[in-house]
């Protein structure tokens, strides 16, 4: 048969695949002629790709034979679908040029769509997550914290759930150094082992919110006891989107405290602290978590008692006030009246939140105090210490922590965090706006 010229501007709409197939072999072009009118790229293996890259069809002899979208090179053709009854597949129907055009069309539209979103990707970081928080002394670790960190993992909901001990040390309200007393809350509280967060930058509740923001956190949860749940309310509501910036701070009671109650709800601290100086490890026992052990309660009765430069097995006069002002609030009330502590223009520390600043107004049994970058807190007499300001620590130079990027943040003139460096007429930038201007595009 001779196919002219004329013959082929005749074909109207059939494809180029069914002319060619449709042509007698001896007339037909050559493979690669006829891959190349198709569009179709070799493999280098005798093998011809489409436009997407699906292997179609191979060069046997001087023809190319095709296969349907699941044939593999170098494999045989894949056994198509049988009947229900287990007979060999029924022979296909023929395709027009119709069904084959629209065939083409979906699986060009099929080739483009954009992959679904797998479910585990989402929400991959911390973006939009929410951060559970407690801040709090732990000087000594008691039972009732216990009550506290099991509030938090429950509001945690399975989310991330970061635990602060404070960083305040003194031979008073706060016997245990930091290093030592992470170590027995982990040991007293093993399930919240990770959790505990020994980090020195985390002075104050405004250095956990601050940081948590900086990580992307867009809520928290702080967890206290019932008796602090106002004041931390309105001291964290009050500079956000200042300091930090939250779509939502929620502060969660872990429960009521009563210091004259018995077992969880009436331990605190302060007995346990008193309990030391009295020299009655009985009490101090009673006051740990049941799963500690008695060699380990009393290396932590010893521990607060060294803190304490309470010399051991000897009887020493002390002030309860002192050393645990809530269990003796008339003495503690008497010496504030008679001017004896905590006067204007003293530096106090606030026990609950970290807080220093000094004393601008005194009320009947609560104090104004105001921090050295002019945060202003209030404070109940019972809640504070008297202190000095904090020694400013060497910079930690270690390349790939924490406190060495924002060390080199406050030196890069035009950062936030270098606002002092700024060069005349520069503007403050974040870090995510210098990378995004100077950054390869």
């Amino acid at each position: 048969m001779i196919i002219r010229r004329s013959e082929t501007l005749n074909i109207g709409m059939k494809s180029l695949f069914q002319f060619l197939t449709e042509a007698t072999p001896s007339l037909a072009p050559k493979a690669k002629e006829q891959a190349r009118k198709m569009n179709l790229k070799s493999d280098g293996h005798g093998g011809w790709l489409n436009a997407r890259g699906e292997f179609v069809a191979k060069t046997e002899g001087q023809r190319l034979k095709f296969y349907n979208q699941r044939q593999k090179d170098g494999e045989k053709d894949p056994p198509q679908q049988r009947k229900a009854s287990g007979e060999l597949p029924t022979k296909k129907k023929a395709v027009g040029p119709v069904q084959q055009m629209a065939k083409r069309r979906a699986d060009d539209d099929l080739a483009g769509a954009p992959l679904e979103k797998k479910p585990e990707e989402e929400g991959s970081d911390k973006e939009g997550k929410t951060l559970t928080t407690a801040f709090g002394r732990f000087n000594p670790p008691t039972v009732g914290h216990e009550k506290l960190l099991s509030a938090a993992k429950k509001a945690a909901a399975g989310g991330d759930l970061k635990i602060y001990p404070s960083r305040s040390q003194d031979s008073k309200k706060n016997p245990l150094d930091p290093d030592m007393k992470v170590s027995y809350m982990r040991k007293m509280f093993p399930d919240y082992e990770e959790q505990i967060i020994n980090d020195s930058e985390m002075n104050t509740i405004f250095d956990v919110l601050t940081t948590a923001s900086e990580e992307g956190y867009r809520n928290v949860n702080i967890i206290v006891g019932a008796d602090r749940q106002a004041e931390f309310e309105s001291l964290s509501q009050k500079y956000n989107g200042d300091l930090y910036d939250f779509d939502e701070i929620r502060v969660i009671s872990a429960g009521v405290r009563d210091a004259d109650a018995e077992g969880v709800e009436g331990m605190s601290a302060s007995k346990l602290r008193k309990a030391v100086m009295d020299d009655d490890f009985d009490t101090f026992k009673r006051g740990t978590p049941k799963g500690l052990k008695d060699a380990d309660a009393t290396a932590l009765f010893d521990a607060v008692r060294t803190g304490m430069k309470k010399k051991k097995e000897v009887k020493e006069s002390y002030d309860l006030w002192d050393i645990a002002p809530r269990q003796d609030p008339r003495g503690l009330r008497e010496n504030y009246m008679l001017g004896k502590i905590f006067n204007l223009g003293q530096l106090v520390e606030n026990l609950n939140t970290g807080l220093i600043g000094k004393v601008i107004r005194k009320g009947t049994n609560y104090l104004i105090c105001v921090t050295e970058k002019d945060n202003m807190f209030k404070s109940w007499i019972h809640d504070v210490m008297e202190t000095v300001k904090r020694k400013e620590k060497k910079p930690d130079t270690r390349v790939g922590t924490n406190a060495y990027y924002k060390y080199a943040q406050q030196m890069t003139p035009g950062s936030e965090a270098g606002a002092e460096n700024l060069l005349p007429g520069q503007k403050p930038y974040t870090i995510k706006e210098f990378i995004n201007k100077y950054r390869k595009k």
